[in-house]
């Protein structure tokens, strides 16, 4: 009997009546108006107080029924609070999310009082913990588990199955509430009072998410909730190779948000940063799983309000560069950095040539290596230089395409010596070396570098091994750095330098902050008519492209 009433219990918890409820008075699509998502002050403003008031009072009464229909029969409580929790999709309304359980728990707390002999102050302990908490730190996720926990603490003095039942329904809001608890901990997770950004609210915020990924084993453990995490890791409590493979099983989540830019025009911008879990070597091995990755990330990002979303370093190179992710989610606009990332190139090679010409280059005697030569901006860093140099040795992996690539060059500037190569050694004759591979692994190392050579690295991650500073005279100049306005703050490393980001996610910014989606970068063309936008653009809302130079000293500038 106890298992017909779980069943039946759960059965009814799984109808979503108070989300049903805010869908049809709203007309809106529901993952637009999940408390869980978007805050409930958000919610508030979209459906307003009385609807919601509504919603959570349909709530209240459907935990209440199901205990006073059983005769408060303790698994009734369980059944109806995971049914709310965790619903058979065929019975939640569509796209309905999962609720925090606010409002059936307190249904269940009364029907157990009512109907269960639970006494009042066993009913009352709980709801006076979570409003304590809700005060003193204004995190409902916090206030609820707390909540929970006081009352399978105090269940412990009522006959087994309360207990037990209490226990189990504590265990399930904490799982329920892990990732809130998580963001807690990284500091990404909305207080009561201070609602996240959702699009529409506030003008003079603009809103946009980015998804990267963990170039090291450090940078798994960067977000305060994996810290603990980093100590058994590094202390070979846990293998890296579990981490490895449990890295897959895990979603896309937010884990900082960038604030403190503020545009030329005096709008604030927000970037959140969503990070899916994968290293760069298993995004190139499990391409159709890292598809799947970059869809939710999408979908999250909608989910919280953002109008754009990025796809950084690896990301960018998935689902045919973003195209498959923006047809899974048409409802935000996606890119790939591309074009900015090709404007900043655009931008900083003619003065990088000046430069090198100022500090007793030759341009006209000197050679030039451009690795990575079938990519995109790695050719178009070619047809830049290619009449500036003596010689140019375009360096990449598919000799066909390269040699196309040089027949095209070498109509167009006779005059200089073109070759081309799949064996990145011949990279050290060149003077200068331009890089922009999609390798996940260092490709030149200091054995490929002449001493004095000057190299602009756009790979993400980093094509220059560390090895390449030890190198004499060397100049390293890292190229897609862009600085925006205003005082940028996040928690996370991005391994950009403080204030500063990469082009695509810059992209992400202007084209947010412009609202010109139409310029969106998708799969591999890049228009010149964007890069020229984003030059404009960028500089105009008060964006800086960065071209620092790590110069290494010579033996005879030490001496």
């Amino acid at each position: 009997m106890d298992a017909l009433i779980l069943l039946a219990s759960y059965l009814i918890g799984s109808s979503p009546l108070g989300s049903f409820l805010v869908v049809w008075a709203t007309r809106l699509k529901p993952s637009e108006v999940t408390a869980h998502n978007l805050g409930i002050e958000n919610v508030m403003r979209f459906v307003g107080v009385g609807t919601v008031l509504a919603s959570f009072a349909v709530d209240v009464l459907k935990g209440f029924a199901v205990l006073a229909l059983f005769a408060g029969n303790p698994w009734a409580a369980l059944g109806v609070y995971a049914g709310h929790l965790y619903p058979l999709t065929w019975l939640s309304y569509g796209e309905v999310p999962r609720g925090r359980g606010s409002g059936v728990t307190l249904g269940i707390l009364v029907g157990l009082w009512a109907y269960a002999g639970v006494p009042l102050w066993a009913v009352l302990a709980p709801l006076a913990v979570y409003a304590a908490l809700l005060v003193w730190c204004r995190y409902v996720t916090l206030a609820t588990v707390a909540g929970l926990l006081t009352l399978a603490f105090v269940l412990t003095t009522q006959p087994a199955p309360l207990t037990l039942v209490s226990s189990l329904i504590f265990l399930l809001g904490l799982w329920r509430h892990k990732v809130g608890l998580a963001r807690i901990l990284d500091q990404t997770e909305p207080k009561l009072g201070t609602p996240p950004p959702v699009r529409g609210v506030d003008p003079n915020v603009v809103t946009a998410a980015f998804m990267i990924h963990p170039l090291t084993m450090d940078d798994v453990w960067q977000p305060g909730s994996l810290r603990w995490l980093g100590v058994l890791g590094r202390r070979g409590v846990i293998p890296l190779s579990f981490i490895r493979r449990a890295v897959r099983l895990l979603r896309p989540q937010k884990q900082s948000e960038m604030r403190g830019i503020r545009l030329a025009d005096g709008r604030e911008l927000r970037v959140m940063i969503i990070s899916g879990p994968l290293f760069p070597d298993q995004i190139r091995r499990y391409p159709e799983e890292a598809t799947r990755l970059a869809i939710q990330g999408a979908r999250l990002a909608h989910e919280l309000g953002a109008e754009a979303f990025g796809l950084g370093a690896f990301w960018s190179t998935v689902g045919e560069k973003g195209l498959k992710v923006q047809e899974a989610v048409p409802e935000i606009h996606i890119t790939n950095g591309g074009a900015y990332t090709a404007a900043t190139v655009k931008a900083a090679v003619p003065g990088l040539l000046k430069r090198f010409e100022a500090e007793g280059g030759a341009l006209s005697r000197s050679s030039a290596a451009i690795v990575g030569a079938n990519g995109v901006v790695a050719f178009g860093v070619a047809r830049t230089i290619a009449p500036e140099v003596a010689r140019l040795i375009l360096v990449g992996r598919d000799k066909a395409r390269l040699e196309r690539s040089a027949k095209t060059l070498r109509r167009k500037y006779p005059h200089t010596d073109i070759q081309t190569s799949t064996d990145v050694t011949t990279c050290e004759t060149a003077d200068l070396i331009f890089t922009a591979t999609s390798d996940p692994e260092s490709v030149l190392f200091s054995h490929h570098i002449k001493p004095g050579a000057w190299i602009f690295d756009l790979g993400r991650p980093a094509d220059v091994d560390e090895s390449v500073r030890e190198v004499p005279g060397v100049h390293l100049i890292p190229g897609g750095v862009v600085r925006p306005p205003g005082e940028m703050r996040s928690h996370l490393d991005l391994h950009f330098g403080d204030g500063m980001v990469p082009a695509c996610m810059a992209e992400t910014m202007i084209m947010s902050a412009t609202r010109a989606f139409g310029r969106k970068s998708l799969g591999s063309a890049t228009k010149s008519a964007d890069i020229d936008f984003y030059l404009e653009e960028g500089a105009r809302l008060g964006f800086e492209i960065v071209t620092r130079d790590e110069r290494v000293a010579s033996p005879k500038e030490l001496a």
